[in-house]
């Protein structure tokens, strides 16, 4: 990542059919999960942490909570 003072860290976020959250980051290769809001805010910042543990990091950590719903045509 180039200026990373600047930059910003966008997860995709989904709810889990069985309960819990799984963040994906969308530019990095960076994936956790947490059992409730809280917890995965705690683990996407410790696996941000852990994936930059030797340079800067970004300097944003954006959430993006996707709901998907399938519904019948019938």
């Amino acid at each position: 990542m180039d200026n990373l003072s600047d930059s910003e860290l966008i997860f995709e976020v989904t709810e889990e059919a069985d309960g819990g959250y799984v963040a994906e980051c969308l530019t990095e290769s960076i994936v956790t999960q947490g059992d409730a809001w809280e917890e995965l805010r705690a683990m996407v910042k410790d696996a941000m942490d852990a994936y930059f543990f030797d340079g800067p990091k970004p300097q944003w950590i954006r959430l993006r909570l996707v709901h998907n719903e399938v519904l019948s045509t019938k």
